[in-house]
């Protein structure tokens, strides 16, 4: 299994405060007590190694589909008016990652990154339909042969950390890794009123594989 290089740092901070807080409980405590606290211990540390890991990913989406930036839910697919970049009425897609899933965010559709922003801001839990324009977030525009979408990585009530690596003019490939989002977040997708959305609410997504919408 792979380990995400945002996971490196937690990781070894979190084994070392585990190995201590053991070796104090095993000096104080009964067999039993150690036992059992040491088990949790080793589910605990394995639980944050599953949230790291980052699997290989093989993306042979055709180049007008866009495929899913992040694995997780769908939560959201409504009509909406984008207001910080298209500044118009557009599809919105919204994809919820509970700390189960892969947090690795990869580039729904090739092109040039034209705009990038990040916003400090609020945490409220990621499904709250403020969470798009009030949390933490960075928002992303992207030119595809003329086609503009943008996407959203948004901060939840746990998710405190917002990676990205993107920079404006900035040229990408379909279902390259571009960020990451620690503990529980969501993605958002603005695309095309003319795009043909593929997905349903409550689908699951797996990142750079799963098609989301065909553009026209």
């Amino acid at each position: 299994m792979r380990i995400h290089k945002e996971g490196i740092g937690s990781l070894v901070i979190i084994g070392i405060v585990l190995l201590v807080i053991n070796a104090i409980i095993i000096m104080l405590m009964p067999f039993i007590l150690v036992s059992l606290l040491g088990a949790i211990s080793v589910i605990f540390f394995l639980f944050i190694i599953n949230f790291f890991r980052n699997p290989k990913v093989i993306t042979s989406a055709e180049d007008h589909e866009v495929v899913a930036p992040a694995n997780g839910k769908v939560v959201v697919i409504e009509h909406t008016h984008e207001d910080e970049y298209l500044k118009k009425e557009c599809k919105q897609v919204s994809i919820f990652m509970s700390p189960m899933d892969v947090h690795v965010n990869r580039i729904p559709i090739g092109g040039e990154i034209k705009y990038y922003k990040y916003h400090a801001g609020k945490y409220l839990v990621a499904w709250h339909p403020k969470s798009s324009t009030e949390n933490e977030r960075t928002t992303i525009a992207l030119d595809h042969r003329g086609t503009s979408i943008v996407f959203r990585q948004i901060a939840g009530a746990l998710a405190r950390r917002i990676k990205c690596y993107l920079s404006e003019n900035q040229l990408v490939s379909q279902g390259q890794e571009f960020g990451f989002i620690k503990f529980g977040s969501r993605v958002d997708l603005f695309l095309p009123l003319s795009a043909d959305i593929i997905v349903k609410i409550g689908d699951r997504t797996k990142a750079g594989r799963t098609v989301i919408a065909r553009l026209k």
